[in-house]
């Protein structure tokens, strides 16, 4: 049997094959208005024919600017001030003194200054040092002379040097005596009780008047 078709079956599917190649074309075109390049040949020229018209620039040399002049000073101005007061009365000189041998002239007194009593002050560096009648060497004898070895110490056996500080004042006496360092078991009081009974000593001297002065001697103590 032979399949008749019908026209508008035959119309309806040339309808859709047109169709269908038209829309192809369509994309073709625009595609290819998008991707096209236009280069512009005038546009291009070549640089090496190009003839120089620029005019040769010059070196200018900078000119010299004379200096700004150099500012007014300006003059004080002097005003007179006229004086406020006047002194309308003259004061007479009288130069014309005559001087006789009997005339009395005041003679000028000049006060001496009263020196401020100053504290006794205790040094302990004098120009002139106090110093024991006979010198140093008759005072060490004065005290292994009056110096008695305890008998606590002797027992024990304890032997060294007590340390004993003094004053001796303007008029020689011995005072403040004290043990600064000692050995203990009696050795210190029988130290201070020695210097305690020495006697007068000549007085230190600072700038030639009588001063105290501060001295530190050793006693030793040494059992024979």
């Amino acid at each position: 049997m032979v399949d008749k078709k019908s026209p508008e079956a035959d119309v309806t599917r040339k309808s859709s094959l047109y169709l269908s190649i038209g829309l192809v074309v369509s994309l073709l075109v625009v595609n290819t208005a998008f991707e096209w390049r236009f280069y512009d040949d005038g546009a291009l020229a070549d640089l090496g024919q190009v003839t120089d018209d620029f005019e040769e620039m010059l070196d200018i040399p900078p000119t010299e600017q004379p200096p700004p002049p150099p500012p007014k000073i300006q003059q004080p101005e002097i005003i007179e001030v006229p004086d406020e007061e006047e002194i309308e009365d003259e004061i007479e000189v009288n130069l014309d003194v005559e001087i006789t041998e009997e005339s009395a002239i005041e003679q000028i007194v000049f006060e001496e200054p009263v020196e401020e009593e100053v504290a006794d002050e205790v040094f302990t560096i004098v120009e002139q040092q106090p110093v024991y009648p006979g010198g140093m060497r008759a005072f060490y004898q004065f005290v292994q002379k009056k110096l008695k070895y305890p008998s606590q110490a002797r027992r024990m056996g304890i032997e060294g040097r007590v340390f004993v500080q003094f004053v001796v004042d303007k008029k020689g006496n011995i005072t403040e005596v004290v043990a600064v360092r000692g050995i203990g078991a009696g050795c210190d009081v029988e130290a201070v009780r020695v210097i305690k009974s020495s006697p007068k000593w000549k007085a230190g001297k600072q700038r030639g008047k009588a001063v105290k002065v501060r001295m530190i001697l050793p006693i030793t103590f040494k059992l024979g």
